[in-house]
Order: C-alpha cells, then structure tokens, then sequence
C-alpha cells in the first residue's frame, strides 16, 4: 500500500509550482495554477514532451492520486496492486500506441524528476483502472470458473445532458456532465487540461491527476467537437484484443474533426472495458448524436434539433438484452431509471429555453422523481449517495456510500468555439462534504479515512485555453 506522505506535501507543492520553471527544455511553454478548487495545467509539445510536463508539474497530486487508486482498487478486488502492475504490463501496455506510450513514459519519468517513486506501470494501471477493476477483472474471473467480487460491478453513476436546435434557446448546442464518483476519488477529479499536440487538435478538458484521458469524459476540442458520457451500468464483457478505452476516449478527442470520426474511433479496436452512452456534438454543423458504446451492440442516434439525457440507463433493446443484461428497465427505484425521469421532466419543463444557466440548474437538482419530493440522495441529478440509507443493489453499493455528484461542467457552442466551460468542483448544488463526522456516523467506511477529505465546493467558473493565473 502506498499509504505515504505525498498528501501532506501536496498543499506545500501546489503553492511554488504555478512560479517554479526549471531550465529542463522538456518544461518549455508548460505551467500550472490553481482556481476556485481546480488546478489548471497548460501542456504542449510532443507526447514525451507533454508527458514529462504533466508527471513534472503534478507529481504530489500524481502520487496522492495513485495511492488512492491503489487502495480503492486493492479494497475491492482483494488483490494486491503488483497485480494490477501485471495487468498493465501484460494485458494493457502491448495494445496502447506508439504516441501514447510515450507520454505515459513522459509522466512516468517527469514524477520521477520531481522525487516520487513511481514507475509506467504505475502510471498506465492508473489510467486503465476504470476499465481494469469493473471490467476485465470480472470478465477474466468468469473465464477461469471463478467469481468476482460483488463490488467489481459497472456501476451507473454521472448525469448528463446534451440539446440543439428547438430545444435550446439559441438554438445552438447546449452540453452539461456531472461526474460521480466515489469521493476518495472524486474530490482528485480537479484538473483542467489545456493540451497542445504536435498532431491532432488541440484540447480542452477536466481530467484527474496522472490520466492522459479526461476519464469522466468532459471537453472540447479545436475542431468544435463537444464531448461527454455516462457509464452503461450492469455491462458485462470483454475483448482481450481490443484497444484500451482511456487510448481510443483520448485519441477521439484529439483526432475527431466530426462526429463520423469521433465515432469511428471509439469503435475501432473496442475493448469493452469502461462502456459508455457518449454524447457528442459537432458545433460546426449544429449536429448531436447518442452513441451507446456497448461490446456486442453499439447504436447510434444523430439529431440535428431536440436533445439527448442520459444518466447511466442503456436505451438500445438488444444493447441490454446482451451487453447488460442485468438491467432492470422496470425497477423505477433504481437511481439510473429515477433520474431518467426526472432529467426527461426538467428537459421539457424548459424546451426552447436551455442555455449554461439551465444546465448548472439541472446538475444541481435534488428531486427524486421515485420519492416525489425533494431530496439530496441517490436518486436526485446531483447524486448524494451519502444521505441515502437506500442502497443500489445494482451495482452492490451500501447505505450511505460516500459517493455521488464531485463536479459539474457545462458548455456552450458560443464556448465550444473559443474553447472554454463553466465548472463547478465539488456537488454541483453547492454543498459541502465533511469527512470527520461521516466516518464517526459510519465507521464502516474508516478504511478509506487515509485518502478521505472533505470536499468543499467551489463557484462555479469559467475555463478556457491559454489560462493564467488572475483570469
């Protein structure tokens, strides 16, 4: 376990690193700065070079940010991490690409510059862990004859919406994405991406320490391609050939130029690991669509007016009939179906009207459609899974869970053009999560006290390329 004291030099790090500039040449044009609870990293060169300045300017939150992996996963899997190292090593590392390995090596090494201990097996089972732990754990279990543990489950956490044309109110594309996820992990999903790739397009996007993907898939790119998804929950499935989903969600969102592109790219090699309902929109055209990203099953829907919610339910019949065969369309007590209704009733509650303001309003709802009333829980747009004495046995999550909405991020196509959002870190509501009298509420979660903190929330601000500080 990687229980060290990378945390408590992380505040002492994060005050210098916006004014530190080595004269390493690889750190040219790279900075860093923190705002209203994000930390903003402008990054550009080639991939070793992008790598480096990533691993170099983040290293405290590179390494706070893997030991929490590492005990979030090593706690549900009953595995050890060097396990986890070996599946990097042997089923992850040979089917990732030139360009990318070598900005994982980048970060690797650039961590390595900045005194941590931590190697690129490290650094690329933290960025497949997504995939790794909920997908091909169980799918390799299943083929040894074995069980998987019960939390070893894709789980349904994130709502999301994306509208056009009729249903906005300038009748361009509106995108709005709240991330859920466990806190430990969550309250570390703070960064803004600034990327400037010697190929592909340049890329807006928030993203956690150490992950050259967004991982809850928010952004924009320079060719007007808006982006976001919700996991398929219940998936089940695995192609040991394909290519790893946090390689094919980063090269989409530096390569697609439409949505044919983007589309083809997140099908292309298809792993199954990390499955998604993707919503994309083309800011050139006015265009949307709704990609559900299944193994056996991967439908699209394209609308050039109307909208698309989403919130971790699979649409697609023959999708939940194969690829999450678990689900329960019927079970309306289910946070995935309950927040289906309600996202539907706020959507055409204000049709015609949408806008960034409306979207931050929809990512801050607390009405439980199931309940019939208004409620911070499971069961509301911003998830509070820590109120809820309901569990979901969906994904075998308890009572109480300390888990739910961690950020929220909304855009615009007038954004979208000069490449910037609006994000919240923390519930998108507002409120605060303070750990101390959590844990003494519910000490069946002590086991995550090392890596838990609160997480206050911050305003909600705007991002956008070539950030400084100040601005």
């Amino acid at each position: 376990m990687r229980l060290c004291f990378a945390a408590c030099i992380l505040a002492a790090f994060i005050s210098t690193a916006a004014l530190a500039q080595p004269s390493d040449p690889r750190l040219k044009n790279s900075y860093t700065f923190q705002k209203d609870g994000w930390t903003y990293i402008h990054l550009e060169g080639t991939p070793s070079e992008i790598g480096f300045q990533h691993g170099y300017h983040l290293a405290p939150q590179i390494a706070d940010n893997l030991q929490t992996i590492e005990l979030e996963n090593t706690h549900e899997a009953g595995k050890p991490w060097t396990y986890f190292r070996a599946i990097a090593h042997n089923q992850i590392m040979p089917r990732i690409e030139p360009e990318y390995l070598a900005e994982l090596q980048g970060i690797a090494d650039g961590v390595q510059a900045a005194g941590q201990n931590i190697d690129i097996l490290d650094i690329v089972a933290l960025n497949a862990h997504l995939e790794v732990s909920d997908y091909y754990i169980p799918w390799l279990l299943k083929q040894q004859g074995k069980t998987a543990p019960a939390a070893l489950v894709a789980p349904g956490r994130c709502s999301a919406f994306i509208a056009t044309g009729a249903a906005t109110k300038d009748g361009k594309i509106v995108i709005a994405h709240s991330n859920w996820s466990a806190y430990m992990e969550g309250e570390r999903w703070t960064t803004v991406f600034d990327i400037v790739p010697t190929k592909g397009n340049r890329i807006l996007m928030d993203g956690s320490p150490g992950l050259i993907h967004s991982g809850d898939d928010f952004g924009v790119n320079s060719a007007g391609i808006m982006i976001t998804e919700t996991t398929l929950p219940m998936f089940q499935g695995w192609n040991p050939s394909g290519v790893p989903e946090f390689i094919r969600a980063r090269k989409a969102m530096q390569y697609a130029n439409n949505i044919d592109q983007f589309v083809s790219l997140m099908r292309e090699g298809n792993n199954g690991g990390y499955a998604n309902s993707w919503l994309v929109g083309d800011r050139k055209t006015n265009e949307i669509a709704y990609l559900e990203l299944g193994l056996k099953h991967t439908p699209l829907t394209r609308k050039t007016t109307g909208y698309f919610v989403s919130a971790n339910f699979p649409v697609n019949p023959d999708l939940i009939r194969d690829d999450t065969p678990g689900f329960d369309t019927h079970d309306m007590k289910s946070t995935m179906n309950a927040r289906h209704v309600r996202a539907e009733e706020f959507v055409q509650q204000h049709l015609g009207q949408l806008d960034t303001a409306l979207a931050e309003q929809y990512l801050s709802d607390h009405y439980d459609s199931y309940d019939h009333k208004v409620v911070a829980a499971r069961r509301s747009l911003c998830g509070h899974e820590d109120a809820s004495k309901d569990p979901e046995p969906a994904w075998d999550s308890p009572p109480y869970s300390p888990s739910g909405a961690v950020t929220g991020k909304v855009m615009d196509a007038a954004m979208a053009e000069h490449m910037s959002f609006i994000a919240r870190a923390g519930h998108p509501c507002g409120e605060d999560f303070i750990a101390a009298p959590f844990l003494a509420a519910h000490p069946e979660f002590n086991w995550q006290a090392p890596v838990l903190h609160d997480m206050k929330a911050g305003p909600w601000s705007t991002f956008t390329i070539t950030q400084h500080p100040g601005s």
